[in-house]
């Protein structure tokens, strides 16, 4: 182990991380590639997983964990905002209508920038405010890619299905009409960070009467296109 700390367990931990950037292994791997103790490395590793910074595949083998992504995430923030006035203000000049930019922050999802309609009948989402997990278009964004078990956790009362979130993986957007607000419908796609986790989604939204009851239609690729430019915002600074 090089560049050691000379904080033992420290070292330990980010030995293994490191040796799961490449991808997932097995407790065995690990013990090899570390040359620790099987118990001292299965405490570490089960450890890191209890933090979410390690989870494991549907074989057992660790893995890199969610909340790294997290981590990583909120170092971006400063870039992916940076970023989000002019992409956000394209796109709901393209479109007509207000886009907003959501991040989740445990079981919510924030609005942390939006571009508003600048006149007629729109959706106003102020910048800042706090929505459920549960309903609308950016909540599938920012759930649909999650582990299989927060994925479970998140379906637990949502208005949406396992169903549905397949669909939007497979899509690549999704699309809400009513869920979070009678009257009004939605579309989202993810922005991702480095590690191609999602760490963000971006929406359109505004009245089901202009948006009709497939707003993803007439407005998916626009909102795609938005997230692709934040994506590689983050990617390229």
């Amino acid at each position: 182990m090089e560049n050691t700390s000379g904080v033992g367990v420290l070292d330990k931990v980010t030995w293994i991380l490191g040796i799961l950037e490449s991808g997932p292994v097995s407790l065995s791997g690990l013990v090899a590639a570390t040359g620790m103790a099987r118990p001292t490395a299965h405490r570490l590793a089960v450890a890191l997983e209890h933090h979410r910074l390690v989870s494991r595949d549907v074989q057992g083998r660790f893995m890199l964990g969610p909340r790294l992504g997290e981590l990583s995430a909120a170092a971006g923030e400063d870039r992916l905002l940076a970023a989000a006035g002019s992409v956000l203000a394209q796109l709901r000049d393209l479109t007509g209508e207000s886009a907003q930019l959501y991040r989740r922050q445990g079981e919510v999802r924030i609005c942390v920038a939006s571009a508003e309609r600048l006149s007629g009948l729109r959706d106003t989402v102020p910048v800042g405010i706090t929505l459920p997990m549960k309903v609308g278009s950016a909540a599938q964004i920012l759930l649909a890619w999650e582990e299989p078990e927060r994925l479970h956790r998140g379906l637990q009362g949502a208005r949406f299905t396992a169903t549905a979130l397949s669909g939007v993986r497979r899509r690549g957007w999704a699309q809400s009409v009513g869920e979070r607000e009678l009257g009004v419908a939605s579309v989202s796609a993810p922005v991702r960070g480095q590690s191609n986790r999602v760490v963000a989604a971006v929406s359109v939204s505004g009245p089901i009467e202009r948006l009709t009851r497939h707003p993803g239609a007439q407005l998916s690729q626009a909102v795609v296109e938005a997230a692709y430019r934040l994506t590689e915002a983050l990617r390229h600074p």
